[in-house]
């Protein structure tokens, strides 16, 4: 008796694994090159010593935060590709989804970046909002190399229960939710000087896009 056979369906983990071997390679020669300053950016969390010591625009174009803003991109993106398995929508292991995703998530904080300079110039307010840019990159980027960990385990792993992507979620807008308090705290006084153009900022900047990328995707999803 002939059995019947099932073709093998092996899944392609091999990309994943480098993306994750580059991603700390790069965090550890960042932490290897900036020893002082990454050991300040590790205690973001529990202190502002990191917020108040690296304060100026100047280190936005640095290459601790442009090495430490490629890994975020594939944290995010590694996140987000996770949760959409992890809730049925995608395949964990389809790259050409990673490379979508990551695609996606660098113009749209690269474009959302420059628009906001464009509103600062109209507003001149181009000075507090390299400031909070700076602020907003450096809990960003905090957060997608804590979450960076979590990707590699909850990759090679199945049957990842749903409530851990979300309690991730909402410890990240936590932190986000804290680094908005630190940034309106230590800029206070350029704030309330220009507390009107602030409130634009914050409405057609902070919370319009995020909506409307929101409503985007649970209509694409539906």
């Amino acid at each position: 008796m002939i059995e019947q056979l099932h073709p093998r369906i092996i899944e392609n983990k091999d990309w994943a694994t480098l993306l994750f071997v580059l991603a700390f390679a790069v965090v550890a020669m960042t932490k290897s090159a900036y020893e002082t300053r990454f050991s300040e950016f590790s205690k973001l969390i529990f202190s502002d010593k990191y917020a108040k010591i690296y304060r100026d625009n100047s280190h936005m174009k640095s290459s601790f935060t442009v090495g430490l803003f490629f890994v975020q991109i594939i944290s995010y993106a590694f996140f987000i590709q996770l949760t959409m398995h992890i809730f049925g929508y995608a395949e964990k292991t389809d790259w050409i989804l990673f490379i979508q995703i990551a695609t996606f998530l660098l113009y749209f904080i690269l474009g959302k970046y420059l628009v906001e300079k464009i509103v600062a110039a109209s507003f001149n307010i181009d000075e507090f909002v390299e400031l909070f840019n700076l602020q907003k990159v450096t809990y960003r980027t905090y957060i997608g190399i804590l979450v960076l960990p979590i990707n590699a385990i909850l990759f090679y792993y199945d049957d990842i229960p749903k409530t851990i992507p979300l309690v991730i979620i909402a410890i990240s807008l936590c932190i986000s939710l804290y680094s908005y308090f630190i940034s309106i705290k230590t800029y206070q006084n350029a704030i309330i000087s220009k507390f009107f153009y602030f409130i634009l900022y914050l409405c057609a900047l902070e919370i319009a896009p995020y909506y409307f990328m929101y409503y985007w995707i649970t209509k694409q999803v539906a």
